[in-house]
């Protein structure tokens, strides 16, 4: 067996429905979206087709009086950018606002907030309990006249733990203040609804439920002002300036309608197989932890310390040995610093020098995660020896 791929919450390979499809895209040479003739109004109309297919599945409605609107961006990392500098800067005047967001974010969003602090904004981090669950009864006492955004990742992309986001946004509703939620991570894995979440704007990425790489969104409530990062172009109502890739968001729209048709059996499929892993490790090395254990957490993910070995270590030995995992995000990969997300838990930095995630995905099989515990409870032998 090659190597045995357990990363996929950094990035998945496509489905084979994905790639026909974005193959047929190119194929078929489509003009600029953009431009007025003829060929480029069919690619606009295949474009907005793509975009509402997209927009129905993750729960949001570009209908109506007030619709909803689903930007196309380069990603997650840039949807999280316009979310908390567009909606946060939209609100409230030239004068540096407030902004809130929890312990456990993503990088791309923990950078956003730290550029809002160099620019003289407040920032308040909401804190976590020890099994990585936002504490929502301390968001009230965080929010103040001035706070312009309150932003709470949906599903922690290291230890996969599943957040309030309904309870969060309700609270969020009763200040007047927008709620963003990075969904990254629950989107594809999980089954989500924009409207039913009751958040004022949602983050998705494609590459992380089989999509392509190079294409997210930002989804954004109707009656959310919100202003652009970008300049210098009229696409997507000017708050996302740069031609669109029809390949790129038909890929993504396919890649939600194969989770749309399997997800019921994919989510029996991958909590079996999490379930197995982590009572393969437990049983060949006692001591071992697996953080957000008793919290609801995405069926394909799990952070597992080792203690008394070193992480980076473990981690290079098993890359040698044939087992892909990670320490921490691949957004932070090669940072020497700890993981602010296992630090937010209120571990020992010892347990977090010993912690590296794992994840499934579609293609992972049975057979793979029983010769995966094998070769990791090897190596950790070797290590610890």
């Amino acid at each position: 067996m090659d190597s045995i791929y357990l990363d996929h919450n950094a990035t998945t390979t496509v489905y084979p429905e994905v790639a026909e499809a974005m193959a047929r895209c190119f194929a078929a040479g489509y003009a600029n979206p953009a431009s007025q003739h003829r060929p480029g109004q069919q690619a606009r109309r295949l474009l907005e087709d793509a975009r509402g297919d997209v927009a129905g599945i993750l729960g949001a409605d570009l209908s109506g009086t007030r619709p909803d609107r689903l930007i196309f961006t380069s990603g997650g990392t840039e949807a999280n950018n316009l979310a908390l500098l567009g909606i946060a800067g939209a609100r409230g005047g030239p004068e540096p606002g407030h902004v809130v967001i929890s312990a456990i974010e993503h990088a791309s969003v923990i950078g956003a907030a730290e550029y809002l602090l160099d620019l003289g904004w407040r920032v308040d981090s909401l804190g976590v309990t020890p099994q990585g669950i936002v504490r929502t009864e301390r968001l009230r006492a965080l929010l103040a006249p001035e706070t312009r955004l309150v932003s709470v990742i949906a599903a922690n992309h290291e230890i996969g733990t599943i957040q309030p986001i309904e309870e969060l946004a309700a609270i969020c509703a009763e200040f007047g203040v927008p709620l963003h939620t990075d969904a990254v991570q629950r989107a594809g894995k999980l089954p989500v609804d924009f409207r039913s979440l009751g958040v004022a704007a949602m983050t998705v990425a494609a590459h992380k439920f089989h999509g392509p790489l190079g294409i997210g969104a930002l989804i954004v409530r109707g009656d959310v002002p919100i202003q652009p990062v970008l300049f210098g172009g009229h696409q997507q109502e000017g708050l996302r300036p740069g031609t669109e890739s029809i390949a790129l968001a038909v890929g993504m729209r396919t890649a939600l309608e194969v989770f749309q048709r399997e997800q019921d059996e994919a989510l029996r499929r991958t909590t079996t197989l999490r379930e197995r892993f982590e009572s393969g490790l437990r049983a060949g090395w006692p001591g071992l932890i697996v953080h957000g254990a008793d919290a609801p957490r995405l069926p394909n993910t799990s952070n597992v310390a080792f203690p008394g070995l070193d992480a980076q270590v473990l981690f290079t030995a098993l890359d040698t040995g044939g087992v892909a995992c990670s320490v921490g995000s691949a957004c932070a990969s090669g940072s020497s610093e700890l993981s602010p997300t296992l630090l937010a838990l209120g571990l020992p930095k010892d347990i977090v020098r010993s912690s590296l995630r794992f994840s499934t995905g579609s293609t992972t099989t049975q057979a793979e995660i029983d010769e995966a515990v094998r070769r990791i409870l090897d190596v950790c032998a070797q290590v610890r020896a």
